[in-house]
């Protein structure tokens, strides 16, 4: 439930902090006093979008903060976004500065709007003044009675079991439709899938390909440079190991002599066995190095057909592995000459399955359309529509679709002994505020969140239908917090709380405030919305008979 909330420089709050309590609170008013500021601030602390007109003029943001218990359902999926906090706790805060940029946070940490919003379908409902338009929607009739039988994730189900008939269905037709072209492409993609393979050659080899083409290529010359280092090191009369062996005896001989050859000497006998290792370097890659004319060639020919293929494919050498891939990933696609026969198998045993759930989330649907048909009745009885009927039809649909075997259909007889008809058709504005206020009151009773608020949602009636509204809210106040933003005395009268809301210019600045009733002030209240401007002795009495006998 919510618990506590703080307005800082929103729109004429300057500033504000409330505590709620559970049960029935209404929120009264003068009009324009600014009753549906608390519904705008708590959209926006929800995720709902904003902009810089909601910043009090002249202050540079407007700030709301909400503090919510968080069930288990909310803790999980706070510790599932990483935004826990305190145990049990969920603060959701909203930033607005007067540039229109806003900054979101949960428990203190930066969260995005659809974060907020995925957070506030968990934790409160608001039903506006004009949520029964809504009504008139086939996709939101479906999803009303889907939500109200606990069938979303059965519906989820059916959807994708016809999308996937569906997408088998297409390539059934498609194959059959360009019979000609796929055995074509088939045969283009298998020549080439061949052709590829045939190259034994994937991207990882082809650096050593050249590497070993190279060699190849070079190897006269590489040997001849093996021979003449080789020579050139210990094998001529005048070689470089030659020299450098007779000086180093030399050297050593002068070591006797003087100390200060010692460095020289160790350098030239550090050159001499670096010498001699590279002689037996290059005659072991003598050994090795092979000149292999036929070898060249065939590698120089495999080199070309890589290239030849690259350039025909428009594709460097070292795609040329994906370009295999693919091609094979399609043939697989196509299939062979059977599977035309195998994909209307496989499309039949779709259908079939997309029949069997559909069937039973139909079965399940007219069981609960049933039951919220009779609920939405029973309360139309009490809404000044007595003998009127409602019915939530179920119209079957000759194929299906990824909704269902049916569309739902909202019906009403407003009048006894009249068949319904479709609510969009036969339903009056004020009829139909009614009745959206008997769907919000049967569906509420199943609603998953703790905390329900109507935004004068009892506009257009009056009399005895108001007092029945105010006891539907009373008695969804036993189960939920609930709060209705209400110009109506019979309504407030039932409250278990009642907050005043009232406007005051102070220092030609125009402020709202809100205060917590007491038992006298809810007298006053009451009375101010009996009499209007002129409340006397009677009215008043009449307001403390309206507490006493709804207390």
């Amino acid at each position: 439930m919510l618990k506590f909330l703080s307005i800082r420089d929103f729109v004429i709050v300057s500033s504000l902090e409330l505590e709620f309590s559970t049960g029935f609170t209404a929120l009264t008013g003068e009009t324009g006093a600014g009753k549906s500021i608390l519904i705008d601030a708590l959209s926006l602390a929800l995720g709902e979008r904003g902009d810089a007109t909601m910043v009090r003029a002249g202050c540079e943001r407007a700030e709301i903060a909400a503090e919510f218990d968080a069930n288990a359902t909310m803790q999980a999926w706070l510790d599932a976004q990483d935004l826990a906090g305190d145990d049990g706790v969920c603060l959701l805060r909203r930033v607005l500065d007067a540039g229109g940029r806003s900054r979101g946070f949960i428990n203190g940490r930066s969260a995005t709007l659809q974060q907020l919003r995925e957070a506030g379908e968990q934790l409160l409902d608001i039903h506006g003044q004009h949520a029964h338009q809504s009504l008139l929607r086939p996709d939101a009739q479906r999803l009303l009675l889907d939500s109200y039988a606990g069938l979303d994730s059965e519906a989820a189900q059916v959807a994708a079991l016809y999308k996937d008939w569906q997408a088998l269905q297409r390539r059934r037709i498609a194959l059959g439709e360009n019979a000609e072209t796929v055995v074509a492409e088939r045969e283009l993609l298998q020549f080439q899938c061949d052709e590829l393979s045939g190259l034994n050659f994937n991207a990882s080899d082809w650096q050593t390909l050249q590497a070993d083409y190279e060699r190849l290529a070079h190897a006269a010359s590489l040997l001849e440079t093996a021979e003449f280092g080789v020579e050139t090191l210990s094998e001529a009369d005048s070689s470089c190991l030659a020299q450098l062996n007779a000086l180093t005896v030399r050297v050593r001989d002068g070591l006797a002599h003087d100390a200060a050859l010692a460095d020289p000497l160790q350098m030239l006998e550090s050159a001499q066995a670096e010498l001699q290792e590279a002689v037996y370097a290059l005659r072991h890659y003598q050994q090795r190095l092979e000149t292999d004319p036929a070898r060249l060639h065939e590698q120089e020919q495999r080199i070309q057909n890589v290239l030849d293929a690259a350039r025909k494919h428009r594709v460097a050498p070292e795609q040329l592995d994906e370009v295999l891939q693919r091609g094979r990933a399609r043939l697989a696609e196509l299939g062979g000459d059977a599977d035309s026969a195998e994909l209307e198998k496989q499309e039949q045993a779709a259908h079939k399955i997309y029949l069997h759930t559909a069937k039973k989330l139909s079965a399940a649907r007219q069981k609960s359309a049933t039951k919220l048909s009779e609920e939405i009745t029973a309360a139309m009885q009490t809404l000044a529509m007595q003998g009127g009927t409602f019915a939530v039809a179920l119209l079957p649909l000759a194929e299906g679709n990824a909704h269902g075997l049916e569309s739902i259909e909202l019906q009403v007889a407003a009048n006894p002994g009249v068949p319904p008809r479709s609510l969009a058709k036969v339903a009056s504005g004020g009829e139909l505020s009614r009745i959206s206020l008997a769907i919000q009151v049967a569906t509420s009773r199943i609603a998953s969140v703790p905390t329900l608020i109507f935004d004068e949602v009892d506009s257009g009636i009056g009399g005895r239908v108001a007092e029945i509204v105010g006891v539907l809210l009373k008695q969804l106040g036993k189960h939920y917090q609930v709060m209705c933003v209400t110009h109506l005395p019979q309504v407030a009268a039932r409250a278990d709380q009642q907050w005043q809301v009232s406007k005051a210019v102070e220092q030609g600045v125009t402020l709202s405030h809100i205060t917590v009733l007491d038992a006298p002030q809810r007298v006053a209240e009451i009375a101010r919305m009996l009499g209007g401007a002129t409340i006397t002795d009677t009215t008043r009495k009449h307001a403390a008979e309206m507490l006493s006998l709804t207390a």
